[in-house]
């Protein structure tokens, strides 16, 4: 009966973390980590990604290919949230500064809610001007 409670009691608290964790920082939380293959679970069915001045729309496999090559280029080494939108209930947008080992970027992302669940629609990377 004690592990029932105790199951209980630990579910009680856990519920809560992970139905409102903040899919800004889940996404800052991966690109920290690089863990593109991770990131690509969050992507919509076709992805808006510019990586420097190539802009394009990729189908998920297609997104996570070139954002793999970018980031096994320019591996993490630390990432900072400087703004987060989160006014309106359908959409989020992020974005971080990422410090690799071959510079510094910032990173711009949008979430749309589908089915319940916030999804990667665009990613903007560019170099970081200001320093």
């Amino acid at each position: 009966m004690k592990r029932f409670y105790l199951s209980a009691i630990i579910i009680l608290f856990l519920l809560p973390i992970t139905l409102f964790a903040d899919p800004i920082d889940n996404v800052a939380d991966l690109i920290r980590q690089g863990n593109i293959r991770e990131l690509a679970n969050l992507f919509a069915q076709s992805v808006s990604v510019t990586i420097l001045d190539d802009e394009n729309t990729y189908t998920k496999p297609q997104a996570e290919g070139v954002l793999e090559r970018f980031f096994n280029q320019n591996k993490p080494k630390g990432v900072k949230i400087l703004h987060k939108i989160t006014s309106n209930p359908s959409y989020k947008f992020g974005v971080a500064i990422v410090t690799s080992d071959k510079g510094t970027f910032r990173i711009a992302y949008t979430l749309k809610e589908t089915n319940g669940s916030f999804l990667l629609i665009e990613m903007r990377v560019e170099t970081e001007k200001v320093k």
